[in-house]
């Protein structure tokens, strides 16, 4: 029987194992953790999630949530895992992490066309067709391969984890239950800052002591996660106009807007722990705890986990990757993930998607399929193999990405048709699929 090997045991890589299985073919899938764990995972759980706890919006509106859809559509593992094991989250899908990872390990585990092989590997192994997954944590040795493979130098940035307290250690007398622009149920906690607070958080916000980075890490941030106090160094006013933006929110204590809002997020189905929405960090832990205390109902909060700092290793895609995900130089050698330059778990397990079917397709003897621009899924393969080389940097989905369409329309009328005209182009790119 056909096989495939993938390498990494994340969500893209998860995803390929599965979408490969589907097809037919055996899938070999290597997963370093628990024996060799990474600076930020906790588990040797597959697909655990070490940054938000959400896989972002719903709404068809939203590029994300025209990729999830499509995914659905697709018979996606990992958004079928999500919506098992959802939180609140407004207009959010959001998801309980522990219970999420273990549906997705139960499912690869259980499916007796995936061989999991707990183990590092060190080398670039000669098994073909291959799909390498190994994520923003690829370990040492594996780097060093990697970089013999595809002849390029690591472009790196730090991804941030947000700190989750105890929902019982919260004030609830000070926070309030909103979601922004009454969108969706209420979902968040709120803890409003009058000026004052506002302007003694920040100060003690961008004095406050940070860990230093290794030798080999160089500091440079992606602009979609980017530490809490690297944002409030530009500006006393940079935090409430970004993370801490009042705007859509009304305090039912006062019927107005507050000054600044710090929102938190239901990370757990028991709404025990709650996570620190945009509040990635390098801060001491101590000095976490210290700062984080001044935002009005955490006075007391307890830090179950506080933010992390880790590097995040990715590709430069467009030198080295085909729109199908397949390398230029080595066709039967397929990447997925973070590494390619996208940004995102809905992202990272879309790109698993095409890794998956296109190498169990390799395996089998039929061409490989190259996943439309119009389609979400499209958008994000071209921008990772096509954009340009020379500043290339980590992106998430999003409506800038796709071909325009042919017409001039009003905002709201146009990004319907870039929807509509996105899952007509996926329903026949499935069927193509399912020849």
């Amino acid at each position: 029987m056909a096989e495939v090997t993938i390498i990494g045991g994340g969500l893209a890589g998860c995803e390929a194992a599965w979408q490969a299985s589907r097809l037919g073919v055996q899938v070999v899938l290597w997963e370093m953790r628990p024996c060799q764990q990474t600076p930020v995972h906790r588990t040797g759980l597959l697909a655990e999630l070490v940054c938000s706890n959400s896989l972002r919006a719903r709404s068809l509106e939203n590029a994300v949530g025209l990729l999830k859809e499509e995914m659905r559509r697709a018979g996606s593992l990992i958004i079928r895992c999500a919506e098992k094991t959802e939180v609140p989250a407004g207009g959010a899908l959001a998801v309980d992490r522990e219970r999420f990872a273990q549906e997705v390990t139960e499912a690869i585990t259980n499916n007796p066309r995936i061989k999991l092989v707990r183990k590092e590997v060190k080398e670039i192994p000669e098994a073909r067709p291959l799909v390498i997954a190994t994520g923003p944590l690829t370990s040492e040795d594996f780097s060093k391969s990697l970089a013999l493979l595809t002849g390029e130098d690591y472009l790196y940035f730090y991804d941030a984890a947000a700190p989750i307290v105890t929902s019982e250690s919260l004030n609830m007398d000070k926070l309030f239950k909103a979601s922004r622009y009454g969108k969706g149920e209420a979902a968040y906690l709120n803890a409003p800052m009058n000026e004052e607070e506002y302007y003694r958080f920040w100060r003690e916000l961008v004095e406050a002591e940070v860990h230093e980075p290794k030798a080999f890490e160089d500091g440079r941030f992606f602009e979609g996660c980017l530490p809490i106090e690297v944002i409030a160094r530009r500006g006393p006013d940079t935090l409430r106009f970004g993370p801490l933006k009042p705007v859509g929110l009304i305090d039912p204590r006062t019927g107005k807007e507050p000054f600044a809002v710090v929102q938190l997020r239901q990370d757990n189905q028991e709404g025990t722990l709650y996570n620190m929405v945009g509040f990635q960090t390098q801060l001491k832990w101590g000095e976490q705890k210290r700062v984080f205390r001044l935002i009005p109902g955490l006075e007391n909060a307890e830090f179950v986990r506080y933010g992390v700092m880790h590097r995040n290793t990715f590709i430069n895609g467009p030198r080295v990757l085909q729109p199908t995900l397949q390398m230029k130089k080595f066709p039967e050698i397929f990447f997925a993930g973070q590494i390619t330059g996208v940004e995102g778990y809905v992202e990272s397990a879309a790109t698993g998607f095409i890794a998956g079917i296109n190498s169990a397709r390799l395996a089998q003897g039929k061409p490989v399929l190259v996943p439309p621009p119009e389609t979400a899924h499209g958008a994000l393969c071209w921008y990772v193999s096509t954009s340009s080389t020379l500043d290339f940097q980590p992106m998430n989905v999003n409506f800038g990405l796709f071909p325009p369409l042919q017409k001039r329309l009003p905002k709201r009328l146009r990004v319907r048709a870039v929807v509509e005209r996105a899952l007509e182009a996926w329903a026949k790119f499935l069927e193509t699929l399912e020849q």
